[in-house]
């Protein structure tokens, strides 16, 4: 009996884990092929489990396509002197991002490679 308990609460571990992995998964988006976009910040969510700018990007054509861009936990960023307040509507960026394999206009961003327009690193407050 103490056997199978072991057995069927190992097995439930590993299915488990496998749920935990596919969650912080990055295999949507294309790490091998960066892409440079400018545009203004439309929204700032500083959300839990994963942060987005919503990014409006001027087209060849003169339209305008909205970007919706994943990022780090909010926890990950205040590490980093960030807040709910460091992005605001209106700020123009100029971000190195990994898109979506799928084409749509998404991806993901991080910190690192997020600048002011004019190419200035971000400034926060610690």
């Amino acid at each position: 009996m103490r056997r199978q308990l072991t057995a069927v609460v190992s097995f439930a571990f590993v299915a488990a884990s496998g749920a935990v992995l596919a969650h912080h998964s990055f295999a949507m988006f294309d790490q091998e092929n960066p892409i440079e976009l400018e545009g203004v910040v439309q929204e700032f969510k500083f959300t839990s489990p994963h942060s987005f700018i919503i990014l409006a990007v001027k087209q060849q054509d003169g339209s305008t396509q909205l970007w919706s861009l994943e990022g780090a936990a909010p926890s990950a960023l205040v590490r980093d002197g960030w807040s709910s307040k460091t992005l605001k509507p209106g700020d123009e960026l100029k971000l190195t991002v990994e898109p979506l394999r799928s084409g749509a206009p998404g991806g993901s961003w991080s910190v690192s490679k997020t600048k002011l327009k004019d190419g200035q690193p971000i400034l926060v407050s610690q």
